[in-house]
């Protein structure tokens, strides 16, 4: 069952200041889980010696884009692939500082974990607070926190103590479902991908071993059917004259056929006949999975509507009460018009009301502020020209986000979560 439902990838987002170490953190991954290829980790070494460093700089795999960074150029979002023989994993390696929320949220926005990792020297710093309530706020299920350069500390079990205990009792304000934290040195390898025998005081997991085995199949919701329909798909050819099929990603449930669903918003009701995957037929169907979904009935589906379960469907909403990050540097007003895109559905939104702008530091909610500013977060009110088949981002990340885009550039200006 693993390898169908994509259980075996792990999507994680980094999130460190610029000198935390996660360059050479995620070198050192690569570099112990025999990631990179033989000819990568020469050519790191040659540029290494030829600096004069009396280390391998693990950094200088991941910072091909340190050129493009120092031109002041705009780095998005890095995404890395590499695999272990038990895993598959897609880092999203998001720039840490103020001026990066929005690139930390679209990195961390599909993630199934959060690594924040922060010097031992220093412990928890504004930024690292940030961090964490970024992931909370996404709703990102696992949090780790990476007490990096304990060899600069002398792998104080004392310095690392300390800062557990900070972060554990600042983690009890946010939605933290499931937190570890693992003392490392990235430069030396401690606890990354093989145990420190420099810490014998710790005897948690490596951080590799935590990533092998963290549990993210419950992660998703598998109770409430939902179903965007993307694609009518009706071939032309006299062999498939009468095919007629619904593709799209299942966003939440498991669908079988003879399952009786209920199309949104038309409301009418049908029995799934087959299921589809590439060219064959399967029994059942479950997030993530891509598939081709084909109905008893000839009933009217088009793009953007939601095969759901009769007895248990979203309810058709135009009033969206969310928490908006906003992405550009033209601020957020009360009655501004934007595109709204939600699923697979589009439509147009007006903004009725900044109720309040979040502190992300602090958690603070200011709310005299009437305009959210590039980066920042806050509760909007929308209303919507089409109805949104939407649930609480809390239940249900795939239907309970949207963005919203500038009618005149096509640019997306803001990421929205729906509260409940």
């Amino acid at each position: 069952m693993t390898t169908q439902t994509g259980m075996d990838l792990l999507r994680f987002a980094t999130a460190g200041s610029v000198d935390d170490g996660k360059s050479t953190l995620i070198g050192r991954l690569l570099m112990d889980s025999k990631s990179i290829f033989e000819d990568q980790l020469e050519a790191v070494e040659a540029t290494s010696q030829s600096k004069g460093y009396d280390y391998t700089d693990l950094a200088l795999l991941t910072d091909g884009l340190r050129s493009e960074r120092e031109q002041g150029i705009t780095i998005d979002v890095a995404y890395r692939y590499f695999a272990t023989p038990n895993r598959k994993f897609i880092i999203a390696d998001t720039p840490g500082h103020v001026q990066y929320t929005r690139n930390m949220v679209t990195g961390a926005s599909t993630a199934d974990l959060g690594l924040v990792l922060v010097d031992a020297r220093q412990g928890l710093t504004e930024q690292s607070r940030r961090h964490a309530v970024i992931l909370s706020l996404l709703r990102v299920p696992h949090l780790v926190l990476a007490v990096n350069k304990m060899d600069l500390v002398d792998f104080s079990e004392e310095v690392f103590e300390r800062i557990y205990a900070e972060f554990t009792q600042f983690a009890t304000k946010l939605n933290v479902p499931d937190l570890q934290v693992i003392p490392i040195s990235a430069l030396q390898g401690d606890n990354v991908v093989n145990r420190s025998e420099k810490m014998p005081w710790y005897s948690g997991p490596t951080l590799m071993y935590h990533l092998e085995h963290v549990h993210v199949a419950s992660d998703r919701d598998m109770v409430d059917v939902r179903f965007p329909v993307q694609y009518v798909i009706r071939p032309k050819s006299d062999d498939f004259h009468d095919y007629r099929g619904y593709g799209g990603q299942v966003a939440g449930g498991i669908l079988k056929p003879g399952d009786e669903v209920v199309v949104l918003p038309s409301g009418m009701t049908t029995r799934i006949s087959g299921i589809d995957l590439f060219d064959r037929e399967i029994p059942e169907a479950f997030p993530p999975m891509s598939v081709t979904v084909h109905l008893e009935d000839d009933v009217d589906v088009s793009r953007g509507d939601m095969i759901a379960r009769v007895k248990n469907a979203p309810t058709p909403s135009q009033d969206i009460d969310a928490m908006v990050c906003w992405m550009t540097n033209q601020p957020l007003r009360p009655r501004q018009k934007l595109a709204i895109k939600h699923t697979t559905r589009t439509g147009r939104a007006l903004v009725k009301d900044i109720q309040y702008r979040l502190d992300v530091n602090t958690l603070h909610r200011d709310q005299e502020s009437q305009e959210l500013n590039l980066n920042e977060i806050g509760r909007v009110q929308l209303r919507t020209t089409v109805p949104l088949l939407c649930d609480p981002y809390s239940k249900n990340r795939t239907t309970g986000s949207f963005i919203l885009i500038d009618e005149a550039t096509g640019i997306t200006v803001g990421a929205g979560m729906i509260n409940g």
